[in-house]
């Protein structure tokens, strides 16, 4: 039994992958390949640094020895020094030049910036997949009709692919802002303790052309287009901001999925997957809880609430930087991404399992259907001579009462008959059950939703298939 709070984003909810990412394993390995592209930089701008140097940094990269940076950390307090002080007693030769004119933030801040980064295109991988799973899953029910409701009262038909189209659509809202967001991603750079580059005018003995390619330089070494081309000793913490909007915009989609789901599931229409040995409550055997799609509405309102931190960190920074980011940072960005990283999985995994119950689904939609045809049983009705407005009050008296019989006395629905026995409609109980099949009330649903996939998901399946996986890899949790 462990004695300690261990997170349960990193012993339940998200993947290995997400959490390596946020790891110090993958942070300090960062650290010593943003040291490395520095010396680099440093050397071919004209410092005096020697192929020796940089070569004992690149052997020692991945190889960190990490008793030494903690022991040494006992003693200075400070966890860049610390790292610079262990890489250079393994690098002996390169210790007098690592981290040369940087401060803290070269390491910290670019480091945070490619987890973030890299983190995102983690993000995006697994949205692709759930667009992907999501889209068969609305192309196999694209023409079977379902009851659509607005204020969670019927309404006219839909189909169940269609309604899947409508998670779909905010799914590909979702990847066009992550797309955005990686588009313009850029690292912090070198800048300084105040973000002017003092330090390395003096390096470079005022030579401004040398100091303004040190940043392009370095971006160039770490598979970045670019910097920020102004900033304080860190970079915008807008950015953090930024991010976390973009992971709050797919919790809540995620989450207007979930509860769909968990009404669908009340209604007994459409249930999330239930493993054959799965507990669905300790005192009532008998449930099913959409135990999924609550996790995905928990996590995902943790997410939406989180994304509220960086954008106070980002309105409170003094001048050219305080320290109240720091701790607050390293909680709220890797939180946000972990809960995302599980609630991608969940979702993918509940629309892997999706069970569809076409019966019950028509019956609930054939108790309603009457009433929704009531428009096109008075235009047969006319057609056969009777007068428009007399048909619609006695269509509205009728439908009143069908429904207080529903309503009142539990009787099935029965508008049907009562306009077959009223003989100014002129209409046979079998002319009327004809007009009662819902294909004829979905409208261009089946056709909308082919459209859909076929012009708006398609493309991006197809100019992402090097990132899908095997149907229904990955998804069981």
């Amino acid at each position: 039994m462990k004695q300690k709070y261990e997170s349960p984003l990193n012993s339940r909810y998200a993947s290995e992958e997400m959490s390596y990412l946020f790891s110090p394993d993958y942070k300090f390995k960062t650290w010593r390949k943003l040291w490395i592209a520095l010396a680099e930089v440093e050397k071919e701008l004209g410092l005096n640094i020697t192929d020796e140097q940089i070569a004992q940094m690149k052997q020692f990269k991945d190889d960190i020895n990490y008793e030494v940076a903690e022991a040494r950390e006992k003693e200075v307090r400070h966890d860049v020094m610390s790292h610079v002080y262990a890489f250079g007693t393994q690098a002996k030769a390169a210790m007098p030049i690592i981290h040369l004119g940087a401060t803290s933030c070269y390491v910290g801040d670019n480091t945070d910036i490619i987890i973030m980064t890299e983190a995102m295109k983690l993000v995006r991988t697994q949205l692709v997949n759930v667009i992907n799973e999501l889209s068969q899953f609305a192309m196999e029910y694209k023409d079977m009709p379902t009851l659509g409701f607005t204020h969670f009262q019927p309404a006219q038909t839909t189909t169940v692919g269609k309604r899947a189209s409508l998670w779909l659509q905010d799914l590909v809202m979702d990847l066009e802002e992550i797309d955005h967001q990686l588009s313009k991603a850029k690292l912090l750079g070198s800048k300084g303790t105040t973000g002017t580059q003092a330090s390395f005018l003096e390096l470079f003995d005022n030579d401004h052309e040398k100091v303004k390619k040190i940043d392009s330089m370095i971006a160039d070494k770490m598979g970045y287009d670019a910097c920020f081309a102004v900033s304080g000793q860190t970079y915008p913490r807008k950015l953090d901001s930024q991010m976390l909007n973009v992971l709050s915009q797919i919790a809540q989609s995620a989450f207007k999925f979930s509860n769909d789901i968990r009404l669908l599931q009340h209604l007994k229409e459409i249930e999330e997957p239930f493993e054959k040995s799965q507990i669905g409550s300790s005192a009532m055997a008998y449930k099913r809880n959409p135990m999924r799609s609550e996790r995905i509405g928990s996590l995902a309102r943790y997410v939406i609430a989180d994304a509220i931190n960086p954008a106070i960190t980002a309105s409170t920074q003094w001048f050219e930087r305080t320290l109240d980011d720091s701790a607050n940072k390293r909680i709220s960005v890797p939180e946000a991404f972990l809960c995302i990283d599980a609630i991608l999985t969940l979702y993918r995994n509940v629309v892997d399992g999706l069970v569809v119950y076409p019966k019950v689904i028509e019956q609930h939609l054939n108790n309603e259907l009457p009433f929704m045809a009531t428009e096109n049983i008075m235009m047969d009705a006319v057609k056969k001579g009777g007068d428009r407005q007399e048909l619609h009050e006695k269509i509205r008296t009728h439908s009143m009462d069908a429904g207080r019989v529903v309503k009142t006395e539990g009787k099935p629905n029965d508008l049907l008959e009562r306009i077959a026995n009223d003989k100014s409609f002129g209409l046979t109980i079998e002319e009327l059950e004809s007009i009662m099949d819902a294909r004829n009330f979905v409208g261009r649903a089946p056709q909308q939703t082919e459209e859909f996939v076929s012009n708006v998901i398609k493309p991006i399946l197809d100019a992402n298939k090097d990132i899908l996986v095997a149907e229904g890899e990955g998804v069981r949790v």
